[in-house]
């Protein structure tokens, strides 16, 4: 075997070597295009969803089917008012139709779990976000929320930046808190962001999110 044909096998393998490591490259760029864009459908599908009910609840404060269980609604619809957690009476639509409701008030609570409760996935920031109906047990499913922030509007004025009605001292009540009176709540602003729970490369923080911001839903039951 002569030399000539020891360097052009030599030289088969280093190319044939080149090309088994470009297809191993595109193999893997396509696997990760792959799994990042079904990842940036996975969070959009996330989003729409909880969007979608939390909207349809928000827009329902305050309603009932029998004004008489529920007379005065901007009065005491809300019940809870927090940064992460609302608490709110309404009534839900029954089936099969789901246009109207019972008549009998219903109590919806929203509010973020801690982090540690989606501690199974690879993104460290994701938590769930409970919704629980009266006293059955909470609801809730990991989506990739990371974030849910919730800001309350008296006509065009902030009205809580953290401060929960619990807590405010009994004797610094303002007016809208008294009993018996309206909260003065009009609108609320819902701040949502979504990541999906895994990524192809974990450890390059890669993971897709979206972003969602209602400004100034309301319901028409609080108004008066």
């Amino acid at each position: 075997m002569g030399i000539a044909v020891l360097i052009d096998i030599l030289g088969s393998m280093v190319v044939g070597g080149y090309l088994l490591l470009m297809l191993f490259n595109i193999n893997d760029t396509t696997t990760r295009n792959t799994y990042n864009f079904g990842g940036e459908l996975s969070v959009q599908e996330n989003l729409v969803t909880t969007v979608e009910v939390l909207e349809y609840d928000f827009r329902k404060i305050g309603y009932c089917e029998d004004p008489a269980a529920l007379p005065r609604p901007e009065e005491s619809a809300i019940r809870y008012a927090d940064t992460s957690e609302v608490i709110f009476l309404t009534d839900l639509m029954i089936p099969p139709d789901y246009d109207r409701g019972d008549g009998i008030v219903d109590t919806i609570r929203y509010y973020l779990g801690p982090a540690s409760e989606a501690s199974g996935t690879p993104n460290p920031n994701d938590r769930i976000l409970y919704r629980k109906v009266n006293g059955r047990p909470p609801v809730g499913a990991n989506l990739g929320v990371t974030h849910f922030k919730v800001r309350f509007f008296r006509d065009s004025l902030t009205v809580s930046g953290g401060t929960t009605l619990a807590e405010i001292p009994p004797g610094n009540l303002p007016k809208m808190y008294v009993p018996g009176t309206p909260t003065g709540i009009t609108a609320m602003q819902i701040d949502i962001k979504v990541e999906n729970t895994s990524t192809y490369d974990p450890g390059s923080n890669s993971f897709r999110s979206a972003f969602w911001r209602q400004i100034r839903i309301s319901s028409r039951n609080l108004k008066r």
